[in-house]
This record gives structure tokens, C-alpha cells and sequence, in this order.
């Protein structure tokens, strides 16, 4: 039997950090699987690691790669130890004046890839195997200008908890990281159409190390919401307080 950790999304930013921490933290693991789509980035990464790897290429939102992951859980005996769904991408911008497939591709790649995924990968976990889902602050409240990315992460958000729940029972737990803005290649995507986020966003600014540290710490602690910073966790504090609709007109000033 091989112990593994999948890792999707692991050519930059979190996802990277998450194969870093993860190769240095874990020693039972036999192999660390990174998949994403840019082969060059993970083959520099994987020389990198002191572990075992397997590099799948591949775009999740093709389901093709997935049954590739499947196919390969099978065929290698494998028992997933960790999963991390790191893989994501937001556009800013007005609903309507957006590329259509850059909107569509928002719910295909945060919502349907990761649910299968997920859904994929459960059969080869057992007792003390984790699931870890990049959500964001995003998910607390709709955000004007961030309409589909901020309501697929309030899915990922939603579907961990309950599933967190349901697989208690067989040991296996399912945490969602809740970071604001992090200092990663996120805002090259978000930003490409010349829309840009909060002028707030650098004082509310982590970078990928804290992430991940915090979210392995909430992970092994059993914590199904793991959120990086003071900032975010007084953000979320004030959406459980004032109406949604007074955050949205507030935050639609601070777009600039």
C-alpha cells in the first residue's frame, strides 16, 4: 500500500507552498502527487522535494484528468493521506462584461473539478486521512464585481462543512481555508481585464507561508474553517453581524 498527498493547483502560489510544507511535515507519506497544468513548473518543483512524486498534467476542468487520477489511484494501490484542492482562479469585473467562458470556467474549475475530485479520491482514504479545500473570505459575503467567484468559494465553503460532518464518522476530516488577499499570481488572473480589487486589499495582505501553516495546524486540530488572519477572522465577525446587503454597498466604494 502507498500513503500519498494530491495536491492540485501545486505549479504556484498555495498550492506550491502546500507541496513545500507538506514534503517537510510528513514524513509517513510515501508520494507526493502534483497535479496542474503548467509541466515545466512542476518538474522544477519536483526536483525540489525530498520525496517520491508523480507529476499529472493536466486541466481540471477537463474531466479526462481526473479519471487519470482515478486511473492511477487503482492501478498504484494507493491510501490518500492528504488531499489539498488548491486549484482556482477569480475574475474581477461586472457579470455581463466578462468573458464568457472566464465566468463559466470559474464554476467549472472552483466547483465541479473539485467536487469530483474529492468525490474520486474519498474511496482511497481511511481513519486520519484529511481533505483540505482552498475556500476564501470571499465565501462570507456576495461581493459586487467578484459575483461568481465569491459564490463558488461560498460553495466550497458550504461543501466542506457538511461533508466534514458526514465523513466524521469513518475518521477522515475536511477543513476549508478562508484567507483574504494573498500575495500570489491570483491577482495577475483577477485583475487581466484591467478591473482592480479593494485599494484595501495591502493592508489585508498574507502571503502563502502563513496560509499554510495555519491551515495544516487547523487541519490536525480537527478545525473545519481555518482562516490565516485577525483581519479576515473580524471580516467574517462583521458578516455574521450587519445585513449583507450594508457590506456590499460599503466594499463597492473601496473598488478603485
Amino acid at each position: 500500500m502507498k500513503y500519498i498527498a494530491i495536491i492540485t493547483g501545486a505549479s504556484s502560489g498555495i498550492g506550491l507552498e502546500f507541496a513545500y510544507a507538506i514534503d517537510q511535515c510528513m514524513a509517513s507519506i510515501d508520494e507526493i502527487w502534483l497535479v496542474a497544468r503548467r509541466k515545466e513548473r512542476l518538474e522544477d518543483l519536483a526536483g525540489k522535494l525530498t520525496h517520491n512524486t508523480k507529476i499529472i498534467c493536466g486541466d481540471l476542468s477537463n474531466r479526462n484528468t481526473t479519471n487519470r487520477i482515478q486511473a492511477n489511484l487503482k492501478s498504484d494501490k494507493c491510501r490518500v493521506r492528504f488531499l489539498v484542492n488548491a486549484a482556482g482562479y477569480g475574475i474581477l469585473g461586472d457579470f455581463d462584461k466578462c468573458d464568457r467562458k472566464d465566468e463559466t470556467g470559474m464554476c467549472d474549475l472552483n466547483v465541479r473539478a473539485l467536487t469530483d475530485l474529492t468525490y474520486v479520491c474519498i474511496p482511497f482514504m481511511s481513519k486520519g486521512s484529511r481533505i483540505i479545500n482552498l475556500a476564501s473570505s470571499a465565501a462570507f459575503v456576495p461581493q459586487l464585481g467578484f459575483s461568481v467567484y465569491a459564490a463558488t468559494k461560498s460553495y466550497v465553503l458550504s461543501f466542506s462543512r457538511s461533508l466534514n460532518m458526514e465523513l466524521n464518522k469513518k475518521g477522515i476530516y475536511v477543513t476549508a481555508v478562508c484567507p483574504g488577499p494573498v500575495k500570489t499570481e491570483f491577482f495577475d488572473v483577477a485583475e487581466k481585464n484591467g478591473n482592480k480589487t479593494m485599494s484595501l486589499k495591502k493592508f489585508a495582505m498574507t502571503t502563502p507561508d502563513v496560509v499554510v501553516k495555519t491551515a495544516l495546524n487547523d487541519s490536525f486540530r480537527k478545525k473545519e474553517i481555518s482562516i490565516p488572519t485577525f483581519t479576515m477572522r473580524a471580516f467574517r465577525v462583521m458578516c455574521k453581524i450587519l445585513p449583507h446587503n450594508v457590506i456590499m454597498k460599503v466594499t463597492s466604494m473601496l473598488y478603485r
